[in-house]
């Protein structure tokens, strides 16, 4: 209902009760009194609930189609995860994505063969987070010190943030790379190089940090659906 209408019919009710109250019951009787009083009443509460039904059938459709995103993001992640065996953690502010996107010894070079999973990365996070910053994390093996393995792991992140500005529809403002060196979450405690030994702590981990955000659900039409 809306709030002109509702006041104007509040008015008529306040109307008709001073009319009660001040003895002019010789123009509007009791019973005419009591019954205007009903019938208002009646069509307030009529257009109320009508009003709550419209309330509640908007929310129940907005629900609706959150559980739609929702389920739809979860098929293209495991999806994804069945296409590239990425591993994904689904936290309450991000989504973690590991996955297979390694380096050689001592360097920082992204090969055709990883194109393939960051493009899918690139596609899923523009569709259901294109506002979201994402993080490129990038990791060493234990071999060389500590300052300069923080150095590589940050040029293995800018590495793979610039594939993804270039290739897909993300913003540079967007993404942003940072580096842990040989952190202890290494998957091989004790492989290094020189060669292929610790080839598996040689990564990125890709983070969608979309804030608690609900996934949104691109058109048909939007370009970020393709690939």
């Amino acid at each position: 209902m809306g709030t002109l209408k509702l006041n104007s019919k509040l008015g008529l009710l306040a109307a008709l009760a001073v009319v009660g109250s001040a003895g002019a019951c010789k123009t509007v009787s009791p019973e005419d009194m009591d019954a205007g009083l009903a019938a208002l009443r009646a069509e307030m509460q009529d257009e109320m609930a009508a009003g709550d039904n419209a309330v509640r059938s908007d929310m129940d459709g907005r629900f609706a189609d959150m559980d739609r995103r929702f389920a739809a993001l979860e098929q293209d992640l495991q999806q994804m995860e069945r296409d590239f065996e990425v591993s994904i953690a689904r936290l309450e502010d991000e989504l973690r994505f590991n996955v297979p996107v390694y380096f050689g010894f001592d360097d920082a070079t992204v090969e055709a063969e990883d194109e393939e999973v960051l493009a899918r990365f690139g596609s899923v996070a523009q569709k259901y987070y294109p506002d979201a910053r994402i993080t490129v994390e990038g990791f060493t093996d234990p071999a060389g010190d500590e300052a300069y393995n923080l150095w590589l792991g940050e040029q293995r992140a800018h590495a793979v943030a610039a594939y993804l500005v270039e290739h897909t529809a993300m913003t540079e403002d967007r993404v942003k790379a940072v580096s842990y060196g040989e952190d202890t979450r290494r998957l091989v405690s004790d492989g290094w190089g020189p060669g292929v030994a610790g080839w598996e702590n040689r990564r990125v981990v890709l983070v969608i940090d979309h804030d608690g955000e609900p996934p949104m659900m691109a058109t048909d039409e939007d370009p970020s659906t393709e690939g």
